[in-house]
């Protein structure tokens, strides 16, 4: 798989929340970065460990490309990440730069503003 399709295979199966599907394209060094207060993480244990919880009231997410762009191993999408929740749907802008090597993704930084997700999200 080129890096790109290896950056979509993951977020399609982060779609119906299937953890171990999507961190086998995770590489054991990957660094993964969300902006403040969540930071950076490493490795398929450290991305399970940001999302699982996070996502735990979520029912499913549908992430939307709206633009994508690849050079060599470098993958940057333009997303509208959606997460549906027991009484409605959230919805989130993202951009999202990842690097692939070997088939893995090795670096994953998304940019987004923390506020408009906390905002909508459930606190309890």
């Amino acid at each position: 798989m080129s890096p790109i399709e290896t950056v979509k295979a993951f977020l399609k199966a982060m779609e119906p929340l299937d953890y171990d599907a999507a961190l086998r394209y995770v590489a054991d060094g990957c660094a993964y970065t969300n902006p403040p207060p969540i930071g950076t993480v490493t490795g398929p244990a450290g991305v399970r460990a940001v999302l699982e919880p996070f996502f735990a009231p979520t029912l499913e997410n549908e992430f939307r490309i709206l633009r994508e762009l690849a050079s060599g191993p470098v993958v940057m999408l333009e997303r509208l990440d959606r997460h549906r929740l027991a009484d409605k749907w959230v919805e989130l802008p993202v951009t999202g730069v990842f690097e692939v090597h070997d088939g893995k993704i090795t670096y994953w930084r998304d940019y987004f503003d923390a506020a408009t997700i906390l905002s909508q999200w459930p606190t309890g």
